[in-house]
């Protein structure tokens, strides 16, 4: 067997003893995460500080969505991530931490109260977006861009069921927002109906009470 076949088979191998751990995360998954319903998933940066306005706005945001009934999943990491599970956890509210293992380790916060783990980002965006009956998207970098559009795309294309996607903070998403309108749309790249999908708001009420009214729990 030459070097190269020998490299092939063993990459063939290893993929096939990886699909033992996607099972089991998706299979941990499915056990715990139905017992969350209904939540609202919360995304944003990691990067956000405690003293920070889009941190103190979220810790807000989950204490209300608790206080009306729902739970929150967030990434279980910092910044935003905490300040969601914060609030969650201090309104006494199920608080889920959704935690990636990377290469350089990410600390999981201290306010989650459901916690899993993950490898693999695919398995991970798939209890993000199953468990949720809605996304509230803070300001945040490429990651929470992901997320974003990653839900867009889904709703759009009819993968799954459509639910509010709430930007919160009409300053940070201006640009974004304007760039989908003079681009997308005047090109034929996305419909109008593809920009009504988005909800636009300041504050915590806004954003809770577009939830209260668009979704039946």
């Amino acid at each position: 067997m030459s070097e190269k076949q020998y490299l092939v088979d063993d990459l063939t191998l290893q993929d096939s003893w990886r699909m033992f751990r996607i099972m089991a995360e998706f299979v941990e998954g499915f056990e715990v995460m139905p017992e969350v319903s209904p939540a609202v998933t919360i995304f944003g940066s990691a990067r956000a500080k405690p003293d920070s306005d889009d941190y103190l706005k979220t810790v807000q945001i989950a204490r209300l969505l608790v206080q009306h009934g729902f739970n929150i999943i967030s990434g279980g990491g910092p910044g935003i991530m905490e300040a969601a599970n914060k609030g969650a956890a201090e309104a006494g509210g199920k608080s889920v931490g959704l935690h990636i293992h990377l290469p350089n380790e990410q600390e999981a916060n201290p306010y989650a109260n459901i916690r899993l783990g993950f490898k693999y980002f695919f398995i991970r965006k798939v209890m993000f977006i199953k468990y949720a009956v809605a996304y509230i998207i803070m300001p945040g970098g490429f990651g929470t861009m992901d997320e974003l559009f990653e839900a867009l795309t889904l709703i759009q294309t009819k993968r799954i069921r459509s639910f509010p996607v709430i930007l919160l903070d009409s300053g940070f998403w201006k640009g974004l927002v304007d760039w989908a309108k003079n681009t997308l749309l005047s090109q034929g790249t996305i419909s109008e109906p593809d920009l009504n999908l988005l909800h636009i708001v300041d504050t915590p009420d806004e954003a809770v009470n577009i939830i209260k009214q668009m979704v039946v729990v």
